[in-house]
């Protein structure tokens, strides 16, 4: 029988093989088209089995990087075709500095759906939304962006955000933002340690959605981006939205 230790080894390597083609596919080294060594090749260059090597493919078709079909191989997909929300192909972009209509897609999403979702959580969020908003707002408060909790607080805000728009479709966006949002964080400090404090954008989130006054809630999601693409160096700040 297989430990429970042996598995997570397992899926420790399945994962860094797949981060490792991932990586190579999101920096353009393997550009869309480009077929992949066959299965007993490939597992052998990097001194994989070839169950880990199979399983690092299935993630990365499952994330829509990889096209698997018979005879024809392996191949990469084209940008189209991936899941660009997906928390994992998100981490990969901007591990590195990617391409311009890549950051300014990013937050032309954000700018589309987090206005909206604010204006329908004033009018529809619960106590509980509210309660897990503050406690996001006070971790943000105490260990800044600058450290893991303090972004993990920044994603607990608008995931609540989303959620109490009670709209299950925007519901489904939850992980797929909150990524966003974090990759965004994480890439600025990369390139210029974040001086301003962004708390008190998110407060006045908060506070219109408290007050249930859908414009302000609106108004003041839309500045909050606004200032949060101000943060970006100039070289990597996408044209105004």
């Amino acid at each position: 029988m297989t430990s429970p230790r042996s598995n997570q080894k397992v899926l420790r390597v399945n994962g860094a093989l797949a981060r490792d083609i991932g990586l190579a596919i999101v920096s353009g080294k393997l550009r869309p088209g480009h077929v992949l060594d066959g299965e007993i090749e490939a597992s052998s260059e990097r001194s994989v089995s070839r169950t880990t090597y199979r399983e690092a493919i299935r993630i990365l078709g499952a994330k829509g990087l990889l096209t698997s079909r018979p005879r024809t191989g392996t191949r990469v997909s084209d940008i189209a075709e991936w899941n660009l929300l997906d928390p994992d192909v998100l981490s990969w972009m901007f591990s590195k500095i990617p391409r311009p209509e890549l950051i300014h897609g990013v937050f032309e999403l954000r700018t589309v759906v987090e206005p909206a979702a604010a204006s329908l959580a004033a009018t529809r969020r619960k106590q509980h939304h509210l309660d897990r908003m503050r406690q996001a707002l006070d971790d943000m408060t105490r260990y800044t962006l600058n450290a893991p909790e303090g972004r993990e607080a920044d994603k607990a805000f608008h995931a609540a955000l989303l959620g109490a728009t009670g709209n299950p479709f925007i519901v489904s966006l939850i992980n797929g933002v909150t990524a966003a949002v974090d990759a965004l964080t994480q890439f600025k400090q990369r390139l210029a340690r974040i001086t301003r404090d962004p708390v008190p954008d998110h407060l006045r989130v908060y506070d219109a959605i408290a007050a249930k006054d859908q414009e302000a809630a609106r108004s003041a999601m839309i500045e909050l981006i606004r200032l949060a693409v101000l943060d970006m160096p100039v070289k990597q700040r996408p044209k105004p939205l």
